[in-house]
């Protein structure tokens, strides 16, 4: 499989570590982050000019505002995007190709952990997740609404969770608990807490750890008097809304 990444920043370099068993080509025009990428992956093909896409499979991670300045010659195979706000209709305008595919991974594609929203056109979907996998979990969606909708969960809750691990510190620390210990402690809660819920309703993890009159409940009155469901649900939406106007 050929494969031609073009871009790679926090995102598309994050790509590399999964794609480097494929035929992968990679397009960076920052002299820095060339020579950071030789280092890093010795066999690794890097160019600063974007070469003739027949036969490729393109993978777009350059940043959004710069797609209506990109030159490309030739079709591609098939083209992945990861271009947050950008439509398929529009991609279709600035890169030629068989078939069309959006993906959103997050940020913890740098752990190959992420959560990938993806949708286009169906005879490119077992090739694009096939491909993404290797930085994560794909979720294959039926519309760019679904995938929209997807993205508050994926690209902006880390930001939100982040918060959350970050207040749940502060609360230990005021108590008494050492910092360094707090946010150890938080991020292996999290890592355990979302592997129970991969076959765990959230409603009934919450209820198996609520005993009657102690302390769980106690925490969880005190989340429902400050809106915490209420402050989440509204995030989502302000997201997506964020999302259409963009």
């Amino acid at each position: 499989m050929k494969i031609l990444l073009i871009g790679a920043g926090n995102m598309g370099g994050a790509m590399i570590k999964g794609l480097i068993k494929y035929d992968l080509t990679v397009v960076e025009q920052y002299p820095p982050k060339i020579e950071k990428l030789k280092k890093l992956y010795k066999d690794l093909k890097v160019t600063d000019k974007i070469p003739l896409l027949d036969g490729y499979t393109v993978i777009l991670a350059i940043k959004p505002q710069s797609l209506n300045s990109l030159k490309t010659e030739g079709e591609a195979k098939a083209l992945i995007s990861i271009l947050a706000g950008v439509g398929i209709d529009r991609l279709k305008k600035a890169v030629k190709a068989k078939q069309y595919v959006r993906a959103m991974p997050n940020i913890a594609a740098l752990k190959q952990k992420a959560v990938i929203s993806v949708c286009g056109d169906e005879e490119a979907k077992d090739e694009a997740i096939k491909i993404l996998s290797g930085i994560g979990k794909c979720f294959w969606l039926d519309s760019e609404n679904e995938l929209d909708i997807a993205t508050g969960i994926g690209g902006s809750a880390p930001a939100w969770v982040a918060l959350v691990a970050e207040a749940l510190s502060d609360g230990a620390v005021k108590l008494g608990l050492k910092r360094d210990i707090s946010y150890q402690y938080v991020a292996y809660l999290l890592e355990g807490v979302g592997e129970m819920l991969k076959d765990e309703h959230p409603a009934l993890l919450k209820d198996k750890v609520s005993s009657p009159g102690g302390t769980t409940i106690a925490g969880l009155a005190k989340l429902e008097e400050g809106k915490v469901r209420d402050a989440f649900i509204k995030a989502m939406e302000a997201c997506y809304k964020k999302t259409k106007e963009l």
